[in-house]
């Protein structure tokens, strides 16, 4: 599973009477209040959208004459999951620009999507960068977000639920494990550094042998794999939806599990997870 990244680039050249030069907070908070009531965009009433959080590291990608934000924002370090960015030239006011952005860009500028905002300008040239991180704050370190699957999981096993065509009812919960936990993250630190997603990996060694070697002593153990989705929720929603991933999940089999993630910018799919399953 991958999460697909959006970039865009959009550019426009505006003309105005000059006028005195306004901050770039003075315009992230112009777009963060136009944000905050609905609006009708391009004949569409659009509801209320959470406020973007200034950032600097956004703010300092630029593309540079070739235009590939893309590039730009992986060139940097910024792991984005949904990004865009407008430059513009012309006014200096932040009023007068967020009212002509806005005519134009009104889509773009409500798009709950994004969380993040960087502003930045030079001389009458600014730039607008939008985007949703793909780890987002908050997420944790690997065994908070493993511990956040762990709740959501027992969430699902507490309903009874179809998976494909195999009907479940409802299961007891799931009990944190370490040692499976340690499996997990193993699983996905390998799959980070070495570039690979695959139950097994590339010497051939699975989730068998990843349990046993966390000195678990399995009589049933199973396994989710999950890349390129940036929260617990996301994993767990694209699991649940998928029916062999579901039928881990809901497995009355199972009584423990440990998760995990691990990030590695310089691999394709950026972020990997692993769920590990097990009973004794």
């Amino acid at each position: 599973m991958r999460a697909a990244a959006v970039f865009l680039f959009v550019a426009c050249l505006l003309t105005a009477t000059p006028a005195q030069a306004a901050g770039e907070a003075d315009l992230i908070a112009l777009i963060n209040d136009y944000r905050s009531v609905p609006r009708e965009c391009e004949g569409r009433r659009e509801p209320i959208a959470a406020p973007l959080a200034p950032s600097s590291a956004l703010a300092a990608v630029d593309p540079g004459r070739e235009g590939r934000f893309g590039d730009a924002l992986k060139a940097s370090g910024y792991r984005a999951a949904a990004a865009t960015s407008i430059l513009f030239s012309g006014p200096g006011n932040a009023v007068e620009i967020r009212r002509l952005i806005e005519a134009r860009y009104c889509r773009t500028l409500l798009d709950p999507r994004y969380s993040q905002i960087g502003v930045s300008r030079s001389g009458a040239s600014w730039r607008i960068n939008l985007a949703r991180p793909l780890v987002p704050e908050g997420l944790g370190d690997w065994r908070e977000a493993g511990q956040a699957v762990l709740r959501l999981v027992n969430l699902a096993r507490g309903q009874s639920r179809a998976c494909g065509d195999e009907q479940f009812q409802r299961a007891r919960p799931l009990a944190w494990n370490e040692a499976l936990a340690e499996a997990a993250l193993a699983h996905s630190r390998d799959m980070a550094s070495r570039d690979y997603f695959s139950h097994a990996d590339p010497a051939g060694a699975s989730v068998r042998q990843r349990a046993a070697s966390a000195r678990y002593r399995w009589h049933y153990v199973g396994e989710n794999i999950a890349a390129g989705l940036g929260s617990p929720d996301q994993v767990v929603a694209g699991w649940l939806a998928s029916p062999g991933h579901c039928v881990n999940l809901m497995s009355p089999d199972f009584v423990d599990m440990g998760a995990a993630y691990a990030v590695e910018p310089a691999s394709k799919l950026d972020i990997y997870w692993t769920q590990t399953f097990g009973a004794r």
